[in-house]
């Protein structure tokens, strides 16, 4: 595995701001429509890395976004144009990576499991444009990087949070489609909420996933927000008063059930810092972000590809020793926080690094 350098922190990706969209759509996107200066000034490099979302949109304030964050970051950095093409739906896939191997892409970097069919097919015929497949390892082919990250690790110090916040003893996690990407993040923070019961002699319960048979409550897709808000106020209505929906955007969901019941709940983030992205209202809510630092990974994979000049197609695997993942500050909590909490975090994450303590899933990766 190639290891790759941090070059930006979360804050500086976060800070990026909103994005340009685009109306998802199967037709070819023009130049015009999906071409971003990377600077105010001439670019300086002919290299052009491109990057198509999944359904859930570049405005997701989640993994469609930071990728984005991450293409422009790394067109910047590099003095290049960009373009973008975003998905309505999944009958847009395979025709929007087309299109953009069409318009000579230098790299693709393909948002999501769920694109990974149509990387497939286009990158099999298209030899000659280099693809980055995020959270999939379906495609071996010497023109495809996967980049994926064992988010458990990250997730287990969210679920050891979550637990340890909790007042009621009820901490609870959904996602929006049972696909690997998902339930890595549910098998970690089940494995959290397990260790600090085993560490402090507590019964935190866990609703919405069971590690054991990998059964749990799902949304079925990233979208529907009055699904999400929906399965929120069922767990409310059960006692939960952390709850951790593992589902892009739907975390507003989350906010609005929360809001609604008028309860003493809170909701912990997944992918981004959704505390710093929120414009939905729930920042209230927001205890903490269990991080997959999407953005870093873009722009270091675009910015090696341009740079070496020989496209590497080694696995890339974030993981809390390369600060592939994380977990973001209490913000608005932290003076609720207590100081051997914060520390017990640290030694925790110490011992994740050093494999001392272990997390399962059985969806993580070898690296």
């Amino acid at each position: 595995m190639t290891s790759l350098t941090k070059r930006i922190g979360l804050g500086a990706v976060a800070a990026l701001g909103s994005v340009a969209l685009l109306t998802g759509c199967g037709t070819a996107p023009s130049a015009t429509s999906t071409s971003g200066a990377a600077s105010s000034a001439a670019a300086s490099s002919d290299y052009l890395p491109c990057i198509v979302s999944d359904q859930g949109g570049f405005d997701d304030r989640s993994f469609n976004q930071l990728g984005l964050e991450g293409v422009q970051a790394a067109a910047k950095k590099l003095g290049s144009k960009y373009k973008q093409v975003q998905s309505a739906t999944a009958n847009d896939y395979a025709s929007n990576v087309d299109n953009l191997v069409a318009q000579k892409c230098n790299i693709i970097v393909a948002s999501g499991f769920l694109l990974a069919p149509a990387v497939k097919a286009s990158a099999t015929k298209s030899t000659d444009t280099d693809f980055a497949m995020i959270d999939d390892t379906s495609i071996d082919l010497p023109n495809v990087k996967t980049v994926v990250f064992n988010t458990n690790e990250a997730a287990f110090l969210g679920g050891y949070a979550a637990a340890a916040y909790s007042k009621t003893g009820v901490v609870a996690t959904w996602g929006g489609i049972a696909i690997p990407p998902v339930t890595i993040y549910m098998d970690g923070i089940a494995e959290g909420v397990k260790y600090y019961n085993e560490q402090k002699k507590k019964d935190v319960k866990l609703l919405g996933w069971n590690a054991d048979t990998q059964k749990g409550t799902f949304v079925g897709n990233f979208t529907d927000q009055n699904k999400a808000k929906t399965i929120s106020t069922n767990f409310l209505n059960q006692d939960a008063d952390v709850i951790i929906p593992v589902a892009g955007s739907l975390y507003q969901g989350a906010g609005a059930a929360i809001k609604s019941a008028k309860a003493d709940a809170v909701i912990e983030g997944v992918d981004a810092d959704v505390y710093n992205t929120d414009t939905s209202g729930a920042k209230p809510y927001i205890l903490v972000s269990i991080l997959k630092n999407i953005a870093v990974a873009a722009q270091d994979v675009v910015e090696q590809s341009a740079g070496e000049g020989t496209f590497d197609n080694s696995q890339y695997v974030g993981t809390l020793k390369n600060d592939g993942v994380g977990l973001s500050s209490f913000h608005d909590f932290d003076s609720k926080i207590p100081s051997d909490l914060k520390s017990e975090l640290e030694t925790i994450k110490a011992g994740i690094v050093d494999g001392s303590i272990t997390v399962k899933s059985k969806s993580a990766f070898s690296n």
